[in-house]
């Protein structure tokens, strides 16, 4: 099909820019949630739905989406998922409640769970031979570091020049863009599978449940709303139930509880679960805290939370030379140290509040941010290595439910951790600091479980 090695070049670029543009979406849209909420007139409350929308949609469909691929073909559902980027962006640029921010976020989440398995299938079958496969998916990998790295910056920038509502238009060139190269270039056809199960119901369920538990925990922040808020969540963790006794009986589930009980696959899941919940979580709280309390603009709240992306590449990059010798445990060990010590520098950094001149906060944040971004990248390598030491053939399902849990970690952290952080105030101790001080206690929880963790 790739007569050329410049066509194979080119397939390798347009696919790994479906990749940059996603976690582009991601990140850049963090920094974005303060001027988002006063641009549509909404509270604190809303900015949990609106930061976890993407992670809730995309995370409960990314296996659906990958199934659909094999079904009706990867270049389609490129092609669609692309189209429904764009469409969701200029939704999202044009919104004038919070209810469509959430609607827009929600719909490229969805869009997303169609690209992102859909352009890695293309991309290992342009890259046949052992070395192009190798290059590929580094470059891959590169193309997402480098988004999440200069996501934030980015996003600052796009707001300081033009508004919050360039956020979401940039998205459709990009889209358009990519859907212009994915036809030209694109011509690879990897073995479909028409008979592969769907799981409608079981994806459903996920979304409902995920949901459930993020809009009622941003309910549960107001007074008025705090019982319907309570029902809501309640309502989640019954759909929850739900979804686990049909994946018990289910003929095609979305995941089998078979393969989740396997040691290597439930760890894996777990650490890409608590990887993003205390560093997600701790990033759009910082961007409220640094914008809300301290007057930053979203271009020098970018600009600070930029040294957690540049510090996940580094973690990243170190993790392969640490594993040598010990396996991928000791990055996991390591990485989640990392998380918690940082966790708590932000934790007391923010504690200290006023006290602190402007210099020592910004010291004391990035000093943070650095800590837990490396720790993310030594962690989020050495948890995908646990959870991919299967047979081969089980290493593409496995591949989805750790993005999945992934994807889960940062909305159900995200919402836990805004709903700790909404009441301003413990007494004398700051809510945010007593947020982040739980997200470094789970990080703590996990350390001690994965030191114990005993595999075989």
């Amino acid at each position: 099909m790739l007569r050329t090695p410049r066509s194979r070049a080119a397939v390798v670029v347009v696919l790994c820019l479906v990749q940059f543009v996603d976690v582009l979406g991601v990140t850049a849209a963090i920094v974005a949630i303060p001027s988002m909420l006063d641009g549509v007139g909404a509270g604190d409350a809303a900015a949990g739905p609106i930061a976890t929308a993407y992670a809730m949609l995309f995370g409960g469909l990314l296996v659906v989406g990958a199934r659909l691929g094999h079904r009706y073909g990867h270049v389609r559902m490129l092609l669609v998922g692309l189209v429904v980027f764009a469409l969701a962006g200029a939704t999202g640029a044009l919104a004038q409640h919070a209810w469509q921010l959430v609607l827009a976020r929600a719909v490229q989440g969805a869009a997303s769970a169609l690209t992102v398995p859909a352009a890695l299938s293309l991309l290992l079958a342009a890259a046949t031979a052992t070395g192009e496969r190798t290059k590929a998916l580094g470059l891959w990998s590169a193309a997402g570091a480098a988004a999440g790295a200069s996501g934030l910056f980015a996003g600052g920038l796009l707001i300081e020049l033009f508004g919050w509502r360039a956020i979401f238009w940039v998205n459709v060139p990009l889209a358009v863009g990519l859907a212009a190269g994915v036809r030209y270039w694109v011509h690879v056809r990897p073995v479909q599978d028409t008979e592969a199960a769907l799981d409608v119901v079981g994806a459903t369920l996920l979304v409902a449940a995920v949901m459930g538990v993020v809009l009622g925990a941003a309910l549960v922040q107001e007074a008025h709303s705090r019982v319907l808020g309570l029902v809501v969540v309640l309502g989640g963790v019954v759909l929850g139930l739900l979804l686990v006794a049909w994946l018990r009986r289910a003929r095609g589930p979305l995941v089998s509880l078979s393969s989740l009980r396997a040691p290597h696959l439930l760890a894996g899941t777990l650490g890409s679960f608590v990887n993003t919940a205390v560093t997600s979580s701790t990033a759009v709280l910082l961007t409220l805290y640094l914008q809300r309390r301290h007057g930053f603009s979203a271009f020098e709240a970018g600009l600070t939370l930029l040294a957690l992306s540049l510090a996940v590449v580094i973690g990243a990059s170190a993790a392969p030379r640490l594993s040598r010798g010990y396996g991928p445990r000791r990055p996991a060990v390591v990485g989640l140290g990392s998380m918690t010590l940082g966790n708590l520098v932000v934790a007391v950094t923010t504690f200290a509040g006023d006290s602190l001149a402007t210099f020592a906060a910004v010291a004391g944040t990035i000093v943070g941010l650095l800590l837990l971004g490396t720790g993310l990248g030594l962690s989020s390598v050495a948890f995908n290595d646990i959870g991919t030491d299967l047979p081969e053939h089980e290493v593409a399902t496995a591949t989805g439910v750790l993005n999945t849990g992934a994807q889960l970690g940062t909305a159900i952290g995200v919402a836990a951790l805004l709903l700790v952080g909404a009441p301003g105030t413990y007494g004398p101790i700051p809510a945010v600091s007593v947020a982040v001080g739980l997200a470094a206690l789970l990080g703590a929880g996990a350390t001690r479980v994965v030191v114990r963790w005993r595999p075989d």
